[in-house]
């Protein structure tokens, strides 16, 4: 072995436990990644890695629902412009998703955020509801990315079923292939806004995320892609496989090669590590169509994958809500937009203000 590749070598492994050593630990570990392929082919995917499972079931709803944001009396309130399919969260959040525009928001765990607190008579809203007010109310990123950034609530995080801290950042997509990532540090809401911004994990935060990536590109790629469940091990490989893949505006094959991508960087059923509940087990993933405008879910536990085509859901206003029951080990199969039946709509997490 030439004296290049072990310096190589051992630049990657002190490298990776300097990382690890300041990786905090969560109790989820989901990735997200977009394909730009040609012909104005998007795809979105998102893998759902949490410590047990949180009961998702998916939802139809739409336009014209009135909307409380869950969060005390300051709670901000609106009416839903736009219908939405979307996959809720122990039967109480909206943390994945896509409106009949064709946009896409999903929420990931981040431990570092930090909402800070309302002044006055600031609007509230709880992070239950932070996924389903974008999907309600914008059809393109810019659109969102304009409104949020003059910070029209402050986000209250209340505790989940499970115990845990109810702590995300948010990602965006639209059909144009422009992407935002929403976090808070320190109280402080940073934006980062552009289609380069394909790939998201957890911790550490965004801007640290694209550094530790920066330095994998220049080890050289395949090379020396890292191969840990972590976070930071994730974002690298996600990075190099959405870009690497053949580009094709063949939708049949851009899915599948998407599928293959957020496949590889999910974490195996029953995979854990004792201490470290950062490293969770895949429970499902989501890939997006965004310019036919349809949802691909994949659960571990099923031997199928299915769509939801929207075309063929009902979001005019005045319509039913939807439900597709997957909790209890439902499986389908093939487009299931008609396997839907009417429901309730949940009630999103409720915070008080603090």
């Amino acid at each position: 072995m030439s004296r290049t590749i072990v310096n190589q070598v051992v630049a990657v492994l002190t490298f990776s436990v300097i990382c690890l050593a300041f990786l905090p630990i969560t109790s989820d570990a989901c990735t997200r990644c977009v394909y730009l392929g040609p012909n104005d082919t998007v795809i979105v995917a998102r893998s759902m890695d949490w410590a047990e499972d949180p009961g998702t079931n998916l939802y139809c709803f739409p336009r014209g629902m009135k909307r409380n944001g869950a969060a005390g009396q300051n709670s901000i309130e609106w009416t839903s412009k736009y219908g939405s399919v979307i996959c809720a969260f122990y039967g109480v959040a909206t943390v994945d998703g896509m409106n009949e525009n064709g946009l896409v928001a999903n929420v990931l765990y981040l431990v570092e955020s930090d909402y800070g607190k309302p002044e006055g008579t600031q609007r509230t809203l709880s992070i239950s509801a932070w996924g389903q007010y974008v999907l309600d109310n914008f059809a393109t990123v810019a659109e969102a990315v304009e409104t949020l950034s003059k910070e029209p609530f402050v986000i209250i995080a209340p505790i989940l079923p499970n115990g845990a801290p109810a702590q995300g950042h948010l990602a965006l997509s639209d059909p144009t292939g422009d992407s935002a990532i929403f976090e808070y540090v320190k109280g402080k809401l940073i934006i980062h806004h552009g289609r380069e911004y394909q790939v998201m994990t957890n911790s550490p935060i965004f801007s640290q995320q694209l550094a530790l990536n920066k330095y994998w590109e220049q080890i050289g790629g395949l090379t020396f892609l890292p191969g840990t469940n972590r976070a930071a091990d994730r974002f690298a490989r996600a990075s190099f496989y959405i870009n690497a893949i053949p580009k094709t505006d063949v939708s049949k094959k851009a899915v599948a090669s998407v599928f293959s991508v957020i496949r590889g960087v999910s974490v195996p059923l029953g995979l854990t590590t004792p201490g470290e509940p950062n490293i969770s087990s895949t429970i499902w993933r989501t890939v997006y169509d965004q310019k036919s405008k349809i949802l691909y879910f994949d659960s571990a536990t099923s031997p199928t994958v299915f769509w939801v085509t929207l075309s063929d859901l009902d979001f005019k206003e005045g319509a039913p809500v939807k439900e597709l029951i997957l909790s209890g080990g439902e499986t389908y199969n093939g487009n299931s937009a008609g396997k839907f039946t009417k429901a309730e709509p949940f009630k999103f997490l409720p915070a008080a203000e603090k």
